[in-house]
């Protein structure tokens, strides 16, 4: 017999198409992502983590930039060290954290992930095409506040 606890609210229903379409859309923008900068030598997951990287206002370790992005540190690492071997980033003294190594990136690696970003720029501009700014922030505030939702249950946990 249906109760509240096994029948969706109307939000509730909506946030489930939204998320089934968000696993969709996700899996779309990976695939998109990896042709995009394969010429490149990376991966959407390289991409992201250079990125990350680079977005940083100064050096973080790898435990930092997994926080961060939300990611399994250990699949953190596993990438930056593959990018440390192909010379995009490489390991600094940390002197707050004598085992946690700072990732900084090399010459190669802002020159690789500037030529990403303006790979990027048309293929973002033409996805958004035939939608509006005031649309398309109107789904980041959604998805901001979803993700909130989303850490604050694990802190609880």
């Amino acid at each position: 017999m249906p109760n509240e606890k096994t029948t969706r609210t109307p939000a509730g229903e909506a946030m489930t198409k939204l998320m089934l379409d968000l696993f969709r859309v996700n899996s779309l923008i990976l695939t998109d992502g990896d042709r995009l900068v394969a010429p490149l030598g990376l991966t959407s997951a390289r991409w992201q983590i250079l990125g990350a990287i680079h977005a940083a206002e100064y050096p973080q370790p790898v435990a930092w930039l997994a926080r961060n992005l939300g990611a399994d540190r250990q699949n953190v690492q596993r990438i930056v060290s593959d990018l440390e071997k192909e010379g995009l980033v490489r390991f600094e003294p940390n002197p707050h954290h004598r085992r946690a190594q700072l990732v900084v990136p090399t010459k190669k690696g802002t020159k690789t992930y500037t030529s990403a970003m303006a790979l990027q720029a048309p293929w973002v501009n033409n996805l958004s095409k035939g939608l509006s700014a005031t649309d398309i922030e109107t789904m980041h505030k959604v998805i901001i506040a979803l993700r909130e939702k989303l850490e604050d249950d694990e802190t609880s946990d």
